[in-house]
């Protein structure tokens, strides 16, 4: 257990399995619910919901769930004993911090007196989030990068909180020595105005992978499972990532993690249409929030080809996983978030 962390743990309620964290998560694949029979029927509709994904061949986790498992396995790391959606322990301590995450209604189902972190996950939009937020018992809103920070911050001020999501490179294996037989993988997460953007983005790099005679994959987001994904990356010397904008991206950084490097597009400009009327004039997004150029390269859609060859041309050079490594491990990333934990703890 690191220093830092020790120092944190001892403000926490101590449990058989050590200092005591309460995370409640409300989403696809896992529901808070306090009464048991509701538990037990929303638990087989949630299984019932992966196997079906499953067998479609779809992802069955949601960002949010995988960013919040995350968590919990760095809180854990750091010798928390994690209890989720355990409603009787935060009953017992109603003046004890409590985590909730995934979708908004998390902020209903766990609608509990105890202080709040919110995060991983969706509080709704920015006028819905800064009236919840303005409660007294909301001590913190996390979100996973700066720029959604600053996305939110005019309507929940100081109480914003960058927290990203740790990937644990342990978990994920250094594929830079495996045979490769696709050049680019090309992973589409374009989400809006498809008509446009998939030929002008997708299909102008197709054009120009297929003019130099490499080889290439398309794998469209939420069209595939984790296990499909990670065998496409083994076989690709490289990963070209093409969402508008991206809150942290997951997918991109377990890429990198696997030693891939990421050519992504970036335009920086919000397209979200739902977002858009609560953005500041000025708002800077960015599809890669955590990237740098041992990373790989970005691109604007108008500068394409340029920069393709610029970026096949140093490909060897890059070294994406050592940058997951130092700036996104699940121990480095839990402790922002217990450091927040505990500083409402009383005690």
């Amino acid at each position: 257990m690191s220093s830092p962390a020790a120092a944190l743990l001892k403000k926490l309620d101590t449990g058989p399995r050590g200092p005591i964290v309460l995370m409640f998560y409300d989403g696809y694949e896992l529901k808070a619910r306090a009464k048991l029979g509701e538990r037990l029927f929303h638990d087989a509709r949630c299984a019932a919901r992966a196997v079906w994904r499953r067998l479609k061949g779809k992802q069955v986790n949601t960002g949010f769930y995988a960013a919040f498992i995350a968590l919990c396995d760095g809180l854990r790391q750091l010798g928390c004993d994690v209890r989720i959606n355990d409603f009787g322990a935060a009953r017992a301590r109603p003046g004890y911090p409590i985590g909730l995450a995934g979708y908004p209604d998390v902020l209903d189902r766990a609608d509990l007196p105890n202080p709040v972190i919110f995060g991983p996950g969706d509080p709704g939009y920015p006028d819905t989030a800064g009236v919840w937020a303005a409660q007294d018992k909301v001590k913190f809103v996390i979100q996973p990068s700066d720029w959604f920070v600053d996305y939110y911050r005019p309507f929940c001020g100081d109480k914003m909180l960058r927290c990203p999501v740790g990937i644990d490179v342990a978990q994920l294996a250094d594929t830079s020595g495996s045979s490769k037989s696709i050049d680019v993988l090309i992973y589409d997460k374009i989400r809006w105005h498809q008509d446009v953007l998939v030929p002008a983005v997708r299909g102008r790099l197709i054009e120009k992978l297929e003019a130099e005679g490499k080889t290439y994959r398309v794998l469209e987001y939420g069209k595939h499972t984790q296990q499909m994904f990670f065998a496409a990356l083994e076989g690709s010397r490289s990963m070209a990532f093409l969402c508008e904008h991206e809150t942290q991206g997951l997918a991109c950084e377990e890429a990198m993690a696997m030693n891939i490097p990421i050519f992504a597009w970036e335009e920086e400009r919000l397209v979200d249409p739902r977002q858009l009327p609560f953005a500041a004039p000025d708002l800077k997004v960015s599809s890669v929030p955590y990237f740098d150029e041992t990373c790989g390269a970005t691109f604007k859609v108008d500068q394409l080809e340029n920069a393709f060859d610029a970026f096949w041309s140093k490909l060897p050079s890059y070294k994406p996983r050592a940058y997951v490594t130092a700036n996104l491990s699940p121990e480095s990333t839990a402790l922002v978030y217990l450091k927040a934990y505990a500083s409402i703890a009383k005690g």
